[in-house]
């Protein structure tokens, strides 16, 4: 059995600022559940248009309790370990992204918040009752076991059903978030935001193609 202690904890603001970017980057996370829509207004829960970074308040609470936050480590560990020199979801600090995300008080991350929130209690539920065992005191072996029953909603059984929604969206945010991380982007070989030293112009293939004999500066 692997100790899937959380890491420390990721500095909120820098949290928030990791949500932001994924949400702008990454298809399934919609950045307009990060911005409130019409007038710039405080509403109940919300803080107008968008976090205030400059500032040193933190607009609101995490939701995670510290038992529901090793349930997530292990399973973000358990979806994506670590493998050789590439770090494990943990390591990366994916806990504290997914715990920012549904503590937004945006749409999106209210409807997020519940499926993980239920789902976090099912699979505590689940891993009682086969194992008499909270999910992150299992075997590598074990936590598997569960998942494969819940790793694809299609197939599952109606009584996975439940389990298998969770996981279908609790698997889509881990991945948001480590594929977002600096280690993430370099791992899928994105080389986007890097300053270049010089730029010679489009290549003169894309230039034919755009029926451009020169350039245009």
């Amino acid at each position: 059995m692997e100790d899937h202690k959380p890491a420390s904890r990721l500095d909120r603001r820098s949290a928030i600022k990791w949500i932001l970017t994924a949400s702008a980057t990454i298809p399934f996370l919609n950045t307009r559940s990060l911005g409130q829509s019409g007038p710039a207004t405080a509403t109940e829960g919300g803080i107008g248009f968008d976090p205030n970074l400059m500032g040193t308040d933190v607009p609101w609470d995490l939701m995670l309790t510290d038992e529901q936050l090793k349930t997530v480590t292990a399973l973000c560990d358990t979806i994506l370990p670590r493998v050789g020199q590439s770090p494990s979801a943990n390591e990366l600090k994916v806990p504290d992204f997914i715990d920012e995300w549904i503590s937004a008080p945006y749409p999106d991350s209210l409807a997020d918040r519940d499926t993980i929130l239920p789902g976090l209690g099912w699979l505590e539920g689940e891993s009682n009752k086969r194992f008499s065992q909270s999910f992150d005191q299992l075997s590598e072996q074990q936590k598997k076991a569960i998942c494969d029953d819940i790793a694809y909603l299609p197939d599952a059984k109606p009584e996975f059903e439940e389990g298998a929604r969770f996981f279908a969206k609790f698997r889509d945010l881990t991945l948001g978030g480590y594929y977002t991380t600096d280690h993430g982007t370099r791992e899928v070989g994105y080389v986007g935001n890097v300053a270049l030293a010089s730029f010679d112009g489009p290549p003169p293939e894309i230039m034919k193609y755009l029926g451009i004999d020169k350039h245009p500066w």
